[in-house]
C-alpha cells in the first residue's frame, strides 16, 4: 500500500474517533460532518468537503450526480452515515464514489454506532 494513503487514512480514523469521543453517538450527520470538517482543518489536513463527483456515461456527463462528504489530500474517499446498522449499499455508495473519483481508498463511518471502530469500513478498489 502507498504510505501517503495509509497515514492519511490513519489521520482521518483518528479526527474521527476524536470528534465521536467527545459528541458521542446521537446527532445528525451534519453536526459530524461540521465537526470532522473543523477536526481536520485543527490538525492542518488538506480536504474537500461536500466534493462534486461527476458520472460519465457514454457521451453524457452529469457534473453534479453525487456529493462526497469528504475527499482528503486528493486520495481518501469519506463518507459519514447517521444509521441504526451500515448495510451493503452503503459500502456500493463508497466503491461508487472510488470509481467515478479514481482514488483507491474509501473510509465509510457510521457515527450512530456507539463504538466508532464498529461503525468503520475501510474500502478498497
Amino acid at each position: 500500500m502507498n504510505p501517503e494513503i495509509n497515514q492519511l487514512t490513519e489521520q482521518v480514523i483518528g479526527a474521527a474517533m476524536e470528534v465521536h469521543r467527545e459528541l458521542g453517538p446521537g446527532l445528525l450527520e451534519s453536526a459530524y460532518q461540521r465537526a470532522l470538517a473543523h477536526e481536520l482543518k485543527l490538525r492542518g489536513m488538506a480536504f474537500e468537503e461536500q466534493k462534486l463527483c461527476p458520472v460519465k456515461y457514454k457521451d453524457l456527463l452529469v457534473e453534479d450526480a453525487y456529493r462526497l462528504d469528504f475527499l482528503v489530500g486528493g486520495l481518501v474517499v469519506v463518507e459519514l452515515k447517521t444509521v441504526d446498522a451500515l448495510l451493503d449499499v452503503h459500502e456500493v455508495q463508497v466503491l461508487t464514489y472510488l470509481k467515478f473519483t479514481g482514488c483507491h481508498i474509501g473510509l465509510l463511518f457510521n457515527f450512530r454506532s456507539p463504538v466508532l471502530t464498529r461503525g468503520l469500513r475501510r474500502l478498497a478498489l
